[in-house]
């Protein structure tokens, strides 16, 4: 009999006690067998943990380049933590995460300015957005120094992120405790509101940067522990408290944007309950209450921003769908019976993404020109929906945002630890606990 194009096994005919000729493998021959399953199953086992290709693209050569030089940079990186930038205006203390409300101004008409007025869409300059700052330049460090890990093996990067992520989360002195109370706060109106909870967006992006790096000896099994538990504890206060269930409960992107989180957190703390709900919100309340039938967003569209909002709620979506979609509960063919779903979503916004020029709407009052870039929806989409044209689309514009305003509306920095972890989310939602 053939195992492998390059094995033939050689068997004996021998007659058993019952009258039977039975065929028995050669003793050398059956040790060859034997070493052929073990190598077929092992090779079954890599590929597993291997990004997910589609469409002939590897992914890993497109991005190994500027994977590498970011996390040359991470490396270089100081400890990141918000205890370096005291909040005067702050009711909480150095351990707690503060931010302004972002379109919130000193009101002319008083001798103080109090309590502020909104002007949406234009960003308060004075602003306190330092431990906004610290949050993304830890995404930006971990989440290359894991892409450098998955594109190399190699510990350093892994060594590195867990000593970052140690002084951040775990560390007593320095450490972001896990709530989000005084974010956002609008002077003479409220310490700190529900929607502050999109400020931590960007931590989405370090679930799948530890997943990538969790089997290197170079990550401490205490850390890991901790970094679980850590998330496990900011999940909860975003589900049971005021403010996270105001910001559940929104009518536009906010939603999105906090389900994201606690889909990704619980991801890693392997918190099956969650996903599902999760799951359930994009195919309840996400999709039938946000969307419209030509796949477009009205409440993205009615902002001031109207472009960069609807690419920052699709990037989300896509998001969604990377980190919860199953063989067995593909979100990304999931539809509703009018035909809502993300390949409509996509259809509507791919050709404002491929010539912006065609934007039926009127053009963003911020940021216009920055947008966009190599969103994560044309890569995430194109590879599970099969669509090239996505894919190439992607390559084409531009990788790293330089414009701020487009860089704090970007969750993704490293799509390869997403499409990485699409299997190893799986794999860890069933075997883990915080």
């Amino acid at each position: 009999m053939w195992l492998t194009p390059t094995l033939r096994v050689e068997c004996l005919r021998e007659r058993g006690c019952d009258g039977h000729v039975q065929m028995i493998p050669r003793r050398r021959d059956f040790l060859l067998l034997a070493a052929a399953i073990f190598g077929l199953v092992l090779r079954c086992q890599l590929a597993a943990e291997e990004p997910r290709q589609t469409s002939g693209l590897d992914v890993k050569a497109v991005e190994r380049a500027r994977i590498l030089a970011a996390a040359k940079a991470a490396l270089e990186a100081s400890p990141i933590t918000i205890t370096r930038f005291p909040a005067k205006l702050s009711e909480g203390g150095p351990n707690d995460f503060y931010s302004n409300g972002d379109y919130w101004w000193p009101d002319p008409a008083k001798a103080e300015g109090l309590p502020y007025i909104q002007r949406d869409g234009e960003t308060n300059p004075a602003n306190f957005v330092a431990h906004r700052r610290c949050v993304m330049q830890l995404r930006d460090a971990v989440a290359a120094l894991g892409a450098a890990y998955l594109v190399t093996g190699e510990d350093h990067y892994v060594t590195k992120a867990a000593g970052l992520l140690r002084v951040f989360f775990l560390d007593p002195k320095t450490r972001m405790n896990p709530h989000l109370k005084y974010a956002q706060a609008i002077l003479g109106r409220t310490p700190g509101r529900g929607v502050g909870i999109i400020d931590t967006l960007h931590l989405v992006e370090i679930p799948p940067a530890i997943l990538a790096m969790r089997r290197s000896p170079a990550l401490p099994p205490e850390v890991l522990a901790g970094l679980k538990q850590w998330f496990a504890d900011y999940t909860d206060w975003m589900i049971t408290s005021k403010n996270g269930q105001e910001e559940a409960a929104a009518k536009n992107n906010h939603a999105v944007a906090y389900w994201l989180q606690i889909a990704t957190f619980a991801s890693l703390t392997g918190d099956e309950a969650r996903l599902a709900e999760c799951r359930r919100q994009f195919k309840a309340v996400f999709l039938p209450k946000q969307m419209a039938t030509d796949g477009s967003f009205p409440a993205e569209l009615k902002r001031t921003k109207p472009y960069g909002y609807s690419i920052f709620q699709l990037d989300n979506l896509a998001a969604l769908c990377q980190v919860l979609s199953r063989p067995q509960d593909n979100l990304w063919q999931f539809e509703l019976p009018d035909g809502r779903g993300m390949q409509r979503a996509m259809a509507f916004l791919y050709p404002f993404l491929a010539d912006k020029t065609k934007w039926p709407h009127r053009p963003d009052i911020k940021a216009w020109a920055g947008w966009p870039v190599r969103q994560p929806c044309l890569l995430f989409a194109g590879l599970a929906l099969d669509q090239p044209k996505y894919v190439d689309l992607w390559k084409r514009l531009p990788p790293d945002p330089i414009d701020a305003e487009v860089r704090r509306n970007m969750a993704i920095t490293q799509p390869l630890l997403w499409i990485a972890a699409a299997g190893e989310i799986g794999r860890t939602a069933a075997t883990s606990s915080p």
